[in-house]
């Protein structure tokens, strides 16, 4: 049913409901200001969501008692709520948030999802994300949209019908852009190091930021290369318009960039919008490691937090304080390693706080998550090179990772790896 406005569409909402929200580039963040004023009149609310855009309403202390965020992955707007106990945060593998939903684990009474203008068929799509959303729509009592003509139509799981909405919203708004961040020596010199370890015909997992787009920007002389990702940027255009990224080497898939969600800049949006070159599809198959490890040659490239001289990788936290998420980091760290001809890549700058402390450490900080264990490190890159860590004892991770440390920092990690571990490196 069409309603005029996005709090009449909301208000059909109950006390006590668990409320999944589109989330990514997709949130639909205008729902969700709708939704904080029409919460003030409902009692205990829970919102369900991984990183949206553009939420900060949501996070208002009066809401308190009303609606509170419950996060599988924490972000910008939600980083502050979830550390001071204003929000939850839940850690989960991505790949498993759908099963969540569909095996009644997690309550999905109502979702709310941003879709394009239905086609000649009644047909609206998810556009650029369709991760866990798909699951908590097939799983919620009732759905609520915002249909805006900005949404990218996409291709894959994205496809929903308008009769399947209880209510829906005529609203345009700016799908989020996220614009190619800046590049510094030392993100190029990473990005060097990782795009050393790229071979033709490789498959590729990568995020979004400065490393990644560094990486991909010196891989126009590769061959062959395909995408199979959690999600991709701007990075890889310039590869897919060059033909070095044409899938052609997947089994999985093959001529298909697969992906479960996409943020860049505009042009990223008009170049997936009817794409059937790019299929977005269900984050349980994305991330699935079964999935993952069927195609030859996987690269996963991820980032850190912190990396201790044994291997074990923090990406989610600062100590006890909680940053981002473990989201499908090891979802394809271990995919990657199974994979016939796999490497999985961890890259970091070596320092933080302006160059004062080291993110390659001894000891992970007190309340640090490890995201991926030791056991599954492979390589870790730094600006100052790369460690294999594969089928190396502890000493020799611990020499190798000192080796690709800061510099002002190596004397004092080789006498910690004796004081701690007992190593003599």
């Amino acid at each position: 049913m069409k309603h005029p406005n996005a709090a009449s569409a909301l208000n059909l909402i109950g006390n006590n409901e668990f409320i999944w929200s589109h989330s990514m580039a997709a949130t639909p963040y205008s729902m969700l200001d709708a939704l904080a004023q029409v919460a003030r009149d409902k009692q205990n609310l829970t919102l369900l969501s991984l990183h949206t855009e553009k939420s900060g309403a949501l996070c208002a202390p009066e809401l308190a008692g009303h609606l509170r965020q419950r996060v599988f992955f924490v972000g910008g707007p939600t980083r502050p709520a979830v550390n001071c106990g204003l929000a939850d945060y839940v850690p989960s593998f991505l790949s498993e948030i759908p099963k969540l939903f569909r095996s009644k684990e997690q309550r999905v009474d109502t979702a709310i999802v941003q879709v394009s203008p239905p086609d000649k068929h009644g047909l609206c799509s998810l556009g650029v994300s369709v991760e866990a959303t798909r699951a908590a729509m097939q799983n919620a009592r009732r759905v609520i949209a915002q249909i805006n003509p900005r949404m990218p139509r996409t291709h894959g799981d994205s496809f929903v019908h308008l009769q399947d909405f209880a209510a829906y919203v005529e609203l345009e708004s700016q799908i989020p852009l996220h614009l190619p961040a800046e590049q510094d020596p030392v993100t190029q010199q990473i990005g060097a190091n990782v795009a050393s370890l790229i071979r033709d015909g490789d498959c590729l997992q990568m995020g979004i930021g400065a490393i990644p787009d560094a990486a991909l920007a010196c891989l126009g002389d590769r061959q062959n290369l395909g995408v199979h990702t959690e999600m991709f940027s701007d990075g890889v255009l310039p590869l897919l318009a060059k033909g070095v990224i044409n899938n052609r080497n997947k089994k999985k898939h093959p001529g298909k960039v697969v992906t479960t969600f996409a943020m860049g800049s505009q042009a990223l949006y008009d170049f997936v919008d009817d794409n059937p070159e790019v299929v977005f599809l269900d984050v349980a198959y994305t991330n699935d490691t079964a999935v993952i490890r069927q195609n030859p040659q996987v690269v996963s490239i991820n980032s850190a937090l912190q990396v201790d001289l044994s291997g074990q990788i923090c990406a989610d936290s600062l100590g006890t304080k909680i940053y981002s998420g473990v989201g499908g980091q090891m979802d394809f760290v271990r995919g990657a390693g199974l994979s016939e001809g796999g490497r999985a890549i961890i890259a970091l700058p070596s320092t933080a706080a302006g160059g004062t402390v080291s993110r390659i450490s001894s000891l992970l900080t007190p309340g640090a998550g490890v995201v991926t264990t030791r056991a599954h490190a492979h390589y870790i890159v730094t600006e100052y090179g790369v460690a294999n860590l594969r089928a190396r004892s502890l000493t020799e991770r611990a020499k190798a990772l000192i080796d690709i440390a800061a510099p002002q920092f190596r004397e004092q990690l080789a006498r910690q790896a004796f004081e701690d571990w007992g190593l003599k490196v």
